[in-house]
C-alpha cells in the first residue's frame, strides 16, 4: 500500500494528540519511533495491538524507543481509548488524515465481502536520524511488540 521503503527519509509531520499537544518527526530526533497506524480505537485488534505494545513499554524505553499511535479518530476518543486501556504513549488524532496520508496506509480495504477505504495498520520504525528502519505491514496484533524488537 505505501509507496515508502526502508532506508527513506521519514515524512515530516505534524498533529495533535489526545490532549491537543502537537508532535512532529523533528521532536523524536535521537530517538528510536515506532509509528504504529491502526483502523478505530476501542476495536478488538487495535485494543490487542496497543495493550501488547503496553505491556513491553519497558523494554521499548530500555532500547531508546518512543511509540506513536495514529488513527483517524479524534481526540476524545483518542483519550478515552488511552485512559480505558492505560496506554503510556500519545495516539494522534490525525481526523485530516494528514499523517495517514504522508504514510501512504489510507486505501481500499476489503472485509465481510465488501470493499471501502480505510486505514492499512501499518508499523513504521524510524532511526535516531528520520531514516525508516522497517516497516511492517503484516501486523500481528497479539504479539506486536516482538515483531519491532526482534
Amino acid at each position: 500500500m505505501t509507496t515508502l521503503k526502508i532506508g527513506d527519509k521519514a515524512p515530516n509531520f505534524s498533529s495533535k494528540d489526545q490532549e491537543g499537544k502537537s508532535h512532529s518527526l523533528a521532536d523524536y530526533r535521537g530517538k528510536k519511533l515506532v509509528v504504529f497506524f491502526y483502523p478505530k480505537a476501542s476495536t478488538p485488534g487495535c485494543t490487542a495491538e496497543a495493550c501488547d505494545l503496553r505491556d513491553n513499554f519497558e523494554r521499548f524505553s530500555a532500547n531508546n524507543y518512543a511509540l506513536l499511535g495514529v488513527s483517524a479518530d479524534n481526540e476524545k476518543a483518542q483519550l478515552k481509548f488511552k485512559e480505558k486501556y492505560n496506554l503510556p504513549f500519545p495516539l494522534l488524532a490525525d481526523e485530516n488524515k494528514e499523517v495517514i496520508q504522508a504514510f501512504g496506509v489510507w486505501g481500499p480495504k476489503k472485509f465481510m465481502g465488501r470493499t471501502f477505504d480505510g486505514i492499512h495498520r501499518t508499523t513504521f520504525i524510524i532511526d535516531e536520524n528520520g531514516i525508516i528502519e522497517d516497516i511492517i505491514t503484516d501486523v500481528k496484533t497479539k504479539a506486536h511488540a516482538n515483531q519491532i524488537l526482534k
